[in-house]
């Protein structure tokens, strides 16, 4: 069995589609670490379940990556072969390195966004949590933190505040006009849905209402914006009265159908409705963007606008690249000899995973 590594496998927006990386998201992850627990030879682990990206990083084997591999693949009902075609697979400093640039911004489909540290640091607390973690993967996320907050003082990766909330509203106003008349519906709020509410509010939007599947939930976004709550019961039945509706709920499935969508188009023939989907799985089924007067955005559209963005930063990108390769690679200078003593003293065994990570 071969030694130890730091690695990262997985699979991202670069070459995963919408459609493709619904497929892939992660709908239990404690289900998902129990499953893996008993490979042999994974040492360490932490899951990175985004709307972007499903990753793996950990401590372990190649044998072991490719376990976990086909376990990931067997759990989502996945083809193995079809997952090889668009994964990455890094091991060592270009894993390190690839961390860094995932939670610096610059691997993000919005370069430079905001959300993805968060997001990072999340999955970090729940493997640390799920006794996963170890010596490697805890210095590597550590070291990861401190270079993003470094880049993003040191260069303009994040002037501007690029996000999901922010590219919505500069659409909403590209196709209004202005947003003082428009009327708009948020639906979800969690932190995407309470972060575009925010933004659109800032933005000038006056009637704006919020609601969710946790109606005391959707009151305290909604008193903490000054903004209305609309029932998530009734939304279909009150389409009709917005002219924007943005979705960031966390269902499993579709909330706002094509058919709830035209009917509500038939009590407003002339008047266009905008709706953005920034949910994974998607909020509205795709076929409702081919309704007249309906204009769909998803996540992969919103990138597709933002391409401009990501010109016009390419500069600072290189900035960041060759500053977070400088720290990947004093990271890895040090960690090379860690796994090469621990490899040495302590074989890899079957469920090598630490007990708290197994089927109780």
């Amino acid at each position: 069995m071969s030694a130890s590594r730091l690695f990262v496998i997985g699979a991202t927006h670069h070459n995963a589609p919408l459609a493709v990386r619904e497929r892939l998201a992660v709908a239990s992850e404690g289900a998902l670490r129990q499953a893996l627990a008993p490979v042999a030879g994974l040492n360490e682990l932490a899951i990175l379940n985004t709307c972007n990206r499903v990753e793996f990083y950990g401590v372990g084997t190649d044998e072991a990556v490719d376990s976990l591999q086909a376990v990931y693949c067997a759990s989502q009902k996945f083809d193995a072969a079809e997952f090889e075609q668009i994964r990455i697979r890094l091991s060592d400093r270009e894993a390190a390195l690839h961390l860094f640039e995932v939670a610096s911004g610059i691997d993000s489909q919005l370069v430079g966004e905001n959300e993805i540290f968060g997001q990072v640091k999340e999955a970090y607390a729940a493997a640390q949590a799920s006794g996963t973690t170890g010596a490697v993967l805890n210095r590597v996320f550590q070291k990861a933190f401190q270079a993003a907050k470094h880049v993003r003082t040191h260069t303009g990766i994040s002037s501007g505040v690029v996000s999901v909330a922010n590219v919505s509203v500069d659409l909403a106003t590209n196709i209004f006009g202005h947003l003082r008349e428009a009327k708009v519906l948020i639906l979800g709020t969690g932190e995407i849905g309470e972060a575009t509410a925010r933004a659109f509010k800032t933005r000038g939007a006056a009637d704006l209402a919020v609601a969710g599947r946790r109606p005391e939930r959707a009151a305290e976004v909604a008193s903490g914006l000054g903004a209305g709550t609309a029932s998530f019961e009734e939304r279909n039945s009150q389409i009709a009265h917005y002219d924007i509706v943005v979705c960031s709920t966390a269902a499993p499935e579709a909330v706002l159908s094509t058919s709830a969508i035209a009917a509500a188009m038939r009590k407003r023939p002339a008047r266009p409705l905008l709706v953005i989907d920034l949910a994974l799985p998607r909020d509205v089924e795709s076929s409702a963007g081919h309704l007249q007067n309906v204009f769909l955005y998803n996540l992969d559209d919103l990138a597709k606008i933002t391409e401009a963005n990501r010109a016009a930063r390419e500069a600072e990108i290189a900035s960041c690249r060759a500053l977070l390769a400088q720290r990947a690679a004093s990271l890895w200078d040090h960690l090379q000899r860690h796994l090469s003593s621990a490899s040495e003293s302590n074989p890899p065994e079957a469920g090598s995973l630490p007990e708290s990570a197994r089927p109780v």
